[in-house]
């Protein structure tokens, strides 16, 4: 696929917080293209017949940005046994065994319990980081992560630096990286798509679908692990920018559907890394593919720890 060159226009400043859609991207230069069929959410990841994957630079940065789920392992016999007698001692009388598990790990007595449990990070159902607090106190924020009642929309955010894999014997046999966190936000999906500004023409019930069809296209890209420069991108969009929702929402509303989004190394980079979002729509029923279309991009900095904005998304144009 040839690569894309956008004249990008104007530079504003950090906008609020939130996200969208599809990818590609290239750490070393080249660009890789993520394009919905159809608008019906699967993709044709770089002309491979269909099949998802994403062909991400080499990147050696240790952050990580990362979207998934937060769950709890034993990782020996005897914590478990020991979680067993804990559990013995609590009120735990008519409370379901999720809500006894958080009841229990809650209570401050029992706080010895949080630092020897195994905190796995899991992303699409598989099991990817073991979380480690870089501070004692954020045990706090894992205990804040254990819901009574678990949904599947709900929702964790880990932000810290990626270590060696795992030893064996620190969580049972699960061998993945150790990542140490600085921070962890969690949320539930329907909640965090009902706080998106909603513009004044279009009506909960139309937004609603089409920003919830926008999240999952960029959290379920394959291979999302929130470890690449592109991957941290579009996750701290997906979550932290709601004027790509909007502004995607205006583009149903004009007949134009999301045709791809690019993650591209940004002129500007310098001593910092810097990318630009691009996002491509076409108009429905326009013939070939570009013949109708308009491109937006936004740059984002991801040279630490925690990406920003570095300019709002703005109109761009093909040369």
């Amino acid at each position: 696929m040839e690569q894309m060159e956008v004249s990008e226009q104007g530079f504003g400043h950090p906008v609020n917080n939130k996200a969208l859609a599809t990818v590609p991207y290239s750490a070393n230069g080249a660009s890789t293209v993520l394009t919905p069929q159809g608008g019906g959410g699967s993709c044709s990841c770089g002309g491979n017949g269909g099949s998802e994957s994403v062909q991400a630079g080499t990147n050696t940065n240790p952050n990580i940005y990362a979207v998934g789920q937060i769950d709890i392992r034993f990782p020996s016999l005897s914590v478990e046994k020991e979680f067993a007698q804990a559990t013995g001692r609590a009120q735990t009388a008519g409370l379901s065994d999720r809500q006894a598990l958080q009841s229990v790990v809650s209570e401050r007595r029992n706080r010895y319990l949080a630092r020897q449990l195994c905190w796995v990070f899991t992303i699409e159902g598989i099991d990817t980081y073991i979380l480690v607090p870089r501070d004692p106190v954020d045990y706090d924020l894992l205990l804040e992560t254990v819901r009574p009642v678990p949904n599947k929309t709900d929702t964790d955010i880990v932000i810290g630096v990626r270590g060696p894999i795992a030893p064996a014997e620190m969580c049972n046999g699960l061998m993945v990286p150790v990542v140490t966190f600085d921070q962890i936000y969690s949320f539930d999906t329907a909640a965090l798509i009902a706080s998106i500004p909603r513009p004044e023409k279009v009506s909960a019930e139309e937004f609603g679908p089409r920003a919830q069809n926008l999240y999952e296209r960029i959290i379920q890209v394959a291979d999302n692990a929130g470890a690449t420069d592109e991957h941290r991108a579009l996750n701290y969009l997906a979550t932290r920018y709601p004027d790509i929702y909007t502004r995607t929402s205006d583009a149903f509303e004009q007949n134009y559907e999301l045709a791809q989004v690019e993650v591209q190394p940004s002129r500007l980079s310098g001593t910092r890394r810097i990318v630009t979002v691009v996002f491509t729509y076409n108009q429905r029923g326009g013939g070939a593919v570009g013949f109708f279309s308009e491109q937006y991009f936004v740059r984002v900095d991801v040279t630490e720890q925690f990406p920003f904005l570095v300019s709002p998304l703005q109109r761009g144009f093909l040369r």
